[in-house]
């Protein structure tokens, strides 16, 4: 089989129509339809059938785009092997929550400018359960999640990850409760995360401990929305440590604490693909000198 029309394969997995490859590539549609239709031949199989004005994989396809994944990967890390200088080309999709995206993607991306200049990327705001499905159906190629240690996320058998830092939270309140504690805080309306569970289990089961059932009336993404809320006595919710917080509102500390980690996601088997794996390094760099500097 062609490498080339194989990796025509996977990009329109990836990118959903024709004319995307087409501009991936720096060719036409025909040239990219011609490729593929010749790929069909070698393999015996229909890889292709209609989707109204555009095309879609087959199941025969898609399990072929799946192992050409892993055959293209392999055999770009061969070829980097040979030549350590090799420069990692192509596009990474990446995903993640919003914190994640600002702390760890963007630096990494900022970085990835000089050293790697050939590399392209796109980033999407998502929390882990979406990541999660975006990386099974191919539509992302790295995800950055988290859990906390008192709701650990359950992860996808084909997804590996990788931790990349933690974070202490508490409870944002008005700046005139700052004097109170976790049990005191049971007449409160929660603001919880409106895409992911994490947070709402935690404050569950922190509520269990203190002996408090947490009624949840809120459920916003953003960071800044949770504490104008607070600010404005509409309730109280989870925010990091390091948050700088706006004036009018305080954190209380919890005990036993509660930590976050945020890791680093990908399909088994990916991170052999130089692109992906130039990346992975970028965004587990600053955690390496973290743990260096503290060796």
């Amino acid at each position: 089989m062609d490498l080339r029309r194989l990796e025509l394969l996977v990009d329109l997995s990836r990118l959903g129509s024709m004319r995307a490859v087409a501009h991936e590539h720096g060719t036409t549609t025909s040239t990219v339809s011609q490729q593929l239709a010749a790929l069909a031949r070698d393999v015996d199989a229909t890889l292709l059938e209609p989707d109204g004005r555009r095309v879609r994989l087959t199941p025969a396809g898609r399990r072929l785009a799946e192992r050409a994944v892993r055959i293209l990967a392999e055999v770009e890390s061969a070829r980097s092997e040979l030549d350590p200088h090799a420069e990692p080309t192509g596009t990474v999709r990446v995903g993640g929550f919003g914190s994640a995206l600002r702390r760890t993607a963007l630096p990494a991306v900022e970085a990835l400018r000089e050293s790697a200049p050939s590399l392209r990327f796109e980033l999407t705001e998502c929390e882990p359960p979406e990541a999660y499905e975006l990386l099974l159906h191919d539509d992302l190629d790295l995800a950055l999640t988290y859990d906390y240690q008192v709701a650990p996320a359950s992860v996808p058998t084909r997804l590996v990850t990788h931790p990349l830092w933690q974070a202490r939270w508490g409870v944002a309140v008005p700046a005139a409760d700052a004097h109170l504690g976790l049990a005191d805080l049971g007449d409160r309306a929660w603001i919880t995360n409106s895409r992911n569970t994490a947070d709402e289990i935690a404050v569950r089961f922190l509520g269990g401990l203190a002996g408090i059932a947490p009624r949840v009336t809120h459920r916003m993404d953003s960071l800044d929305l949770v504490c104008d809320l607070v600010r404005d006595g509409h309730g109280v919710g989870l925010v990091p440590q390091w948050y700088p917080l706006p004036a009018g509102v305080a954190l209380v500390t919890l005990d036993p604490p509660v930590e976050m980690t945020a890791y680093a996601v990908h399909q088994e088997g990916r991170d052999v693909w130089l692109p992906l794996r130039t990346l992975l390094d970028a965004v587990g760099a600053p955690a390496r000198a973290a743990a260096g500097s503290t060796s």
